[in-house]
């Protein structure tokens, strides 16, 4: 009888503990992930936004998602009022680089990681880069367009003035491949407030000073936009090269109206930020820097690129 009840006690025990067990595993707290980015409207940041919860569902993170806006304000703000949230981890994407540092250190002081995805920083404390190098990115754009040009053509090249490098990594990068291949340059920044209205007029300047140009590189597919419209308008046929791949510049590559573009994976961005955000809180190993590459698209693939960023849209 003694041996029946000890049988059934430890049986008991072990049933109560088993059940313990699950509850942890089950009930435990999800890590969570803060993750600030530059925007959450247009189309580049959507897509990338997607990679991101993507990565929340798969490494069983809790997440929040911010970017500035009229009634979220300025980044720097946004960064603040996170690190009173305790994150265990932090993702950003920083609209003012040198900026974000002050309050990145301060993160780190409580030793959240910090992660860097699409914008680097000069700065020893981060935990990982996830990105495009843009002077690569660049590169690959000015060597797509010499295919189309011959030695001693003239290129426009059109970037944007912002507190970040991107674009003009981007443009540095597109000159040094065509000026090798001896294909001239010129060049005109517009500044980041103004690019999505201003690149018509300052594009129109360019060609009536340069009526020999045979190209364009435009650092954003936003920007490619605005001058293969123009250069439609006028009934000129000069090749656009733009940089990102988004749905509208897929759509003119896959009919011929445009000859290509460089495009980012900002959904890659996004799910590999999350990927390594989780490894970081783990204490496993992150790579410094993480390359998300870049695909060349034109006629080719262009088609099988705008299925997959239309698909994430449904």
């Amino acid at each position: 009888m003694k041996k029946k009840r000890l049988i059934i006690v430890v049986s008991l025990v072990f049933f109560c503990g088993l059940l313990g067990y699950f509850y942890k595993v089950f009930a435990a707290e999800k890590p969570t992930v803060a993750v600030v980015i530059k925007d959450s409207k247009t189309e580049y940041w959507k897509i990338m936004i997607s990679g991101i919860e993507k990565g929340f569902a798969s490494f069983g993170a809790k997440g929040k998602i911010y970017a500035p806006d009229q009634n979220n304000g300025d980044q720097l703000a946004i960064l603040k009022r996170v690190l009173k949230e305790k994150p265990d981890a932090l993702i950003l994407s920083p609209q003012d680089p040198a900026a974000s540092i002050p309050i990145l250190e301060e993160f780190k002081k409580k030793h959240i990681p910090v992660l860097l995805v699409d914008t680097g920083i000069k700065w020893s404390g981060q935990t990982s880069f996830i990105g495009t190098d843009n002077p690569s990115l660049g590169e690959k754009a000015g060597e797509l367009l010499s295919s189309m040009l011959q030695p001693g053509d003239k290129v426009a090249l059109v970037g944007v003035i912002t507190k970040d490098p991107v674009s003009g990594d981007r443009i540095q990068g597109a000159k040094k491949a065509l000026n090798t291949v001896g294909i001239e340059t010129v060049g005109s920044n517009i500044l980041y407030n103004d690019y999505t209205t201003k690149v018509t007029p300052v594009f129109a300047k360019m060609l009536k000073n340069n009526p020999d140009i045979k190209g364009v590189f435009a650092s954003n597919d936003i920007m490619a936009l605005q001058v293969i419209k123009y250069l439609k308008e006028k009934g000129l046929n000069i090749p656009v090269v733009g940089a990102d791949g988004i749905i509208d510049m897929l759509k003119y590559v896959k009919n011929g109206t445009s000859k290509g573009s460089v495009a980012q994976n900002p959904y890659d961005m996004g799910y590999i930020s999350v990927e390594n955000a989780l490894k970081a809180i783990k204490g496993q190993r992150v790579e410094k820097k993480i390359d998300s590459d870049v695909d060349i698209i034109t006629a080719d693939n262009a088609k099988s690129k705008l299925e997959f960023l239309e698909a994430l849209k449904d």
